[in-house]
Parts: structure tokens; sequence; C-alpha cells
């Protein structure tokens, strides 16, 4: 397993594009850290475009990213093709209910993700949590760990 944290590095939506693009060819890496990075929802679409067509990585951190909704409505795209995710961790990115219940109905059709990190600093709201819910009743085969983080 190959491991490549990228930490508050202010790569924002350029470096992103870059990342993804050695996303789209890598064979090796595994889990990758771009956790405080300032990517926006443009870098969270480069990502999201990546792992439509990654194979390899099993572990993304994009917490802290400020993607807001139009960024998680990306990434939940890309996980309705990406079938190697297993963790992906988006606390803190202002995703609000409409970015939930884009992830929510991804959700219901992706039974490879086991652990999903994202409710806090993401102003999601009832009915937001309420699709999650019911995302993951209607997929059986989902073993998803939805986590928030307890101090």
């Amino acid at each position: 397993n190959i491991f490549l944290s990228l930490y508050n590095n202010g790569i924002g939506p350029d470096g992103a594009n870059q990342i993804a693009g050695a996303l789209k060819i890598n064979t090796s890496l595994t889990s990758l850290n771009l956790e405080k990075n300032q990517l926006g929802p443009d870098g969270a679409k480069e990502i999201a475009d990546a792992l439509k067509v990654n194979i390899t990585l099993t572990s993304l951190n994009l917490e802290s990213n400020n993607h807001g909704p139009r960024g998680a409505k990306a990434i939940a795209n890309a996980l309705l093709a990406n079938s190697t995710l297993t963790e992906l961790f988006l606390v803190g990115n202002e995703i609000g209910t409409g970015g939930v219940k884009a992830i929510a109905k991804a959700l219901k059709v992706n039974n490879t993700l086991t652990k999903l990190l994202l409710f806090d600093y993401n102003q999601i709201q009832a009915e937001g949590e309420k699709a999650l819910a019911n995302a993951l009743k209607k997929n059986p085969l989902s073993s998803l760990i939805v986590l928030r983080y307890v101090s």
C-alpha cells in the first residue's frame, strides 16, 4: 500500500487538476490525503473525474476543502462509477443538504464504500440525514459506516 499525504499545502483547483491527471493513470497509490488544500468545487470536480477511472485508490481524504454542494455532487457522480474506494472523508466542506442528498443517491448503488465521514461542518439538515438513512436501507450490499466526530 502506498500512501501520499499532501495535507495543508494550498494546492487549490489548479493543483487538483494536476493530481487528477496523475490519478487517472495511477497504478500503485492506494491512499491519498488532500485535507485542507483549498480545492473548492472546481478542484473537487477534477478529483471526482479521476475517481471515475482510477482503479487503485481505496482511501481518500478531502476534508476541509470548501467543496460546497457543487463539489459534493461531482464526488457523488464519481461514486456511481468507482468500484475501489472504500474510505472517503468529507468533513468540513459545507456540502449542505443538496450535497448530501446527491451522495445518498450514489450510495444506493455503490457497495464498495465502507467508511464515510461527512457530518461535521457540512450544514447537513434533518432532510439530508433522512436521505442518507434511506439510501443505506436501499443498498443491502453496503456495509457502510457513516461516522461523526465526537469530542
